[in-house]
């Protein structure tokens, strides 16, 4: 989910959620009584108990909320048990993103990062190899578990900047594509 801000005509602020599923949701003042969405009025409360724990009240049931994860502007938040990943964005970051996702399809390179920290087990490709899209590339081990780095998209392999043996962060490249 995306998150961004922009005022209206009559100078309440408005926020624009975006899902993973590219849903868009106008929100008026969230910190309020009076939140609206989609400009609808919703009736919800968030609100901390006497033992410091955060709850959503919302249709007369209450949720318990907790940020797990922050990291710029990334957050994991759990509600009643069930995790919901998102980001908030400016005006002008939704913009930028949403430009630059329109003209990731034109772009020739693909870029495959690890999704999680661990080791590299095995590189099953090199440079100048021919891959399908789905294709297994690199075999990853994290927290004792085998993990397949499948090819996001067919093409030729241009680089490999993993070796066996290496240790990974999240989001290091590994393999860059050429489609």
């Amino acid at each position: 989910m995306i998150l961004s801000r922009k005022k209206s005509k009559d100078k309440d602020t408005e926020y624009i959620a975006v899902s993973l599923q590219d849903k868009k949701y106008s929100i008026k003042n969230p910190f309020s009584e009076k939140l609206m969405i989609n400009h609808k009025k919703v009736d919800i409360k968030i609100f901390d108990d006497e033992n410091g724990f955060t709850y959503i009240l919302y249709k007369r049931k209450k949720y318990l909320a907790e940020i797990v994860e922050k990291s710029q502007n990334k957050y994991t938040v759990l509600i009643n048990g069930v995790s919901y990943n998102f980001t908030i964005e400016t005006p002008i970051s939704y913009k930028r993103k949403k430009y630059l996702e329109k003209n990731k399809s034109k772009s020739r390179i693909e870029l495959v990062g690890s999704p999680m920290p661990g080791k590299i087990l095995e590189v099953m490709v090199e440079a100048g190899a021919k891959v399908k899209e789905g294709e297994t590339l690199i075999i990853l081990e994290a927290m004792k578990m085998q993990n397949e780095i499948n090819s996001p998209a067919s093409g030729k392999i241009s680089k490999v900047f993993a070796r066996k043996g290496d240790i990974v962060n999240k989001e290091d490249i590994l393999i860059e594509i050429e489609r």
